[in-house]
């Protein structure tokens, strides 16, 4: 059922969406996919949004049952809006996935993350066997970084550890992620800060050793995934 109130009638992105036309249509090609019975992981961002409205659009004209897993509390509350039922990984395993990411190199490695949500996006991209990034041509690079910092979710008494930990895997600038409509740092659900960081190189060990540093939860690095690219 889709809520009948001004929320639901107001369902928008929070901010201007960039490449909306490709977006649109990438978006398109993901909810062709869509089949009755399918239990999909469903990433955060703007795209994934484009994308649950493709779907959602589908379900109702086609009477489907479709089960999204949702990567985060912004994409639950939209799901509920448009009517798509949810649920969590303790009670169901995706058929496939689909997700943005903010930058793809050639060896289709990703820097994901910008929306706070890579711990969840990860847990869902490895706990299915089929994953789609979607993404419009500005997200190809020639090697990571080039266009993004890195972002870290670190637990906010590690803060100062992470830093000193980061600067020895040739960090070269850290910056705390500062929130947009409230004062302070950007607060991920888990209550843990983000560090938007960018590295002299990223090699293909780098996620597993930030990884490994006490305090770290999470990293926007995705390497060696098995990702499927589709794009317009």
């Amino acid at each position: 059922m889709i809520w009948d109130n001004k929320i639901a009638t107001t369902l928008q992105w929070s901010s201007e969406i960039s490449n909306r036309e490709q977006k649109e249509k990438v978006a398109e090609k993901i909810a062709e996919r869509v089949k009755n019975g399918d239990v999909i992981g469903v990433g955060s961002g703007s795209t994934s949004y484009l994308a649950l409205l493709a779907i959602s659009k589908k379900v109702k004209e086609q009477n489907l049952n479709v089960l999204a897993i949702p990567t985060s509390h912004e994409v639950s509350l939209i799901c509920s809006i448009l009517g798509l039922h949810t649920s969590t990984l303790l009670n169901a395993r995706p058929d496939w996935s689909f997700d943005g990411a903010d930058e793809v190199d050639p060896q289709k490695n990703l820097i994901k993350g910008r929306g706070g949500a890579m711990f969840a996006e990860k847990l869902v991209i490895k706990s299915s066997p089929e994953n789609y990034i979607l993404v419009d041509s500005s997200k190809f690079v020639s090697y990571l970084g080039e266009k993004f910092a890195a972002p870290i979710e670190v637990d906010p008494r590690a803060v100062n550890l992470v830093e000193t930990e980061l600067l020895k895997l040739g960090a070269n600038d850290i910056n705390l992620r500062l929130a947009k409509s409230k004062d302070g740092p950007v607060i991920t659900e888990a209550g843990n800060l983000i560090l938007d960081v960018r590295f002299n190189k990223i090699a293909s060990d780098h996620e597993k050793e930030v990884k490994c540093i006490p305090g770290v939860i999470e990293s926007g690095l995705f390497i060696n995934y098995r990702v499927e690219i589709l794009t317009t």
